[in-house]
Order: C-alpha cells, then structure tokens, then sequence
C-alpha cells in the first residue's frame, strides 16, 4: 500500500513550473496521480515523474496562450513575482487575489 502526502501547494496558489516556462494557479488536487497511463506513458522517462504524490491542476499560461495543465508536485515551484495572471477561467473560481495566493469563490471545491 504506497502512503499519500500532503500536498505541499494549496488551492488558489500561484505556482510556476520547474523546467518549462508556464504558471498558473492551483484550482484542485489530487492526492495521487489521477490521469491515464496514456498520458503518463507519454511523457519522456528521463524526465517522467512518480505517481505516488501529489497532482495539481492549473489554469496555467505561457508568452502564447492559455491552457489547463495537470503536473506533479515535484515539478512546482511557489510564483512569488506578483505578475498577473490572464486565464480566462481563473475569475469563474476565484474572487480575488492576496500576494500570490487567490481567495475561492463559494465553489465546492477540495
């Protein structure tokens, strides 16, 4: 039985990733990894992470675009840089911003 960690993110988290050049912020978690092998498998093995830990899912944005990611806690970094986000989606969930965290609307969010 592998054991669950607590996540080390919350939601409404600015956070940015390690390796490539997006951030976003953290709208849910899952405990473990909760996606298809499909898409696991897809990912380069050198670089693939495990999927004993947390997964966050982030109305995530580059230079080009807007986009919903799903990436391993391993590879998250807090986003202290107080740049705005644009994602379309974020005020559907979020009613505001303090620092580098945004405050949920009343969503049954987990």
């Amino acid at each position: 039985m592998s054991r669950i960690r607590a996540a080390k993110f919350q939601i409404g988290q600015v956070v940015r990733h390690r390796i490539f050049p997006f951030r976003g912020v953290i709208f849910d978690v899952d405990p473990v990894f909760d996606n298809t092998e499909e898409w696991w498998l897809a990912i380069p093995e050198d670089v693939r992470p495990s999927k004993d830990q947390p997964y966050y899912h982030l109305f995530a944005e580059n230079a080009e675009s807007e986009y919903i990611a799903y990436v391993s806690e391993q590879n998250l970094l807090p986003d202290e840089s107080g740049e705005p986000l644009r994602h379309p989606r974020i005020p559907e969930f979020f009613a505001g911003r303090s620092g580098s965290v945004f405050r949920a609307r009343d969503l049954d969010l987990n």
